[in-house]
């Protein structure tokens, strides 16, 4: 019975923590709607900001005509590559990732970034041809 019991629990606490970690593409659009002001995921072309379409697996400052913070070439100098951990790092505090970055955002809260990391990936294609 004891066995039972446990078991129970145990089930009860993987099936609630699976579900507050799974990523919510839906939630994540609705917090992309801030970032569509400055930037696009429709077109290569850029608007106020770069556009994301393909940013996951991009180098930084890669976007041909755009023109980028000190800051941003600097990064994209040292190597910086737009992948789920830099993403995530850049989207939760840009300044301290890009020191000098123009980009006017403070960040988002841990419980975003992986919704939003969600929505990017099945909006845009990547570099290589991936959705």
């Amino acid at each position: 019975m004891r066995a039972s019991i446990r078991c129970a629990a145990y089930l009860l606490i993987l099936f609630t923590a699976s579900q507050t970690v799974a990523e919510d593409i839906e939630r994540g659009r609705r917090i992309y709607q801030a970032c569509a002001s400055c930037h696009t995921l429709e077109s290569e072309r850029s608007t106020f900001g770069p556009s994301l379409k393909g940013v996951l697996g991009r180098h930084a400052a890669a976007v041909p005509d755009y023109k980028y913070s000190t800051g941003m070439r600097d990064a994209a100098n040292a190597g910086l590559v737009w992948n789920d951990s830099s993403l995530a790092a850049f989207l939760k505090n840009p300044k301290k990732v890009v020191p000098g970055t123009t980009m006017r955002f403070w960040g988002l809260w841990d419980g975003e970034v992986g919704d939003l990391l969600a929505f990017l990936k099945a909006s845009t294609v990547t570099p290589s041809g991936r959705r």
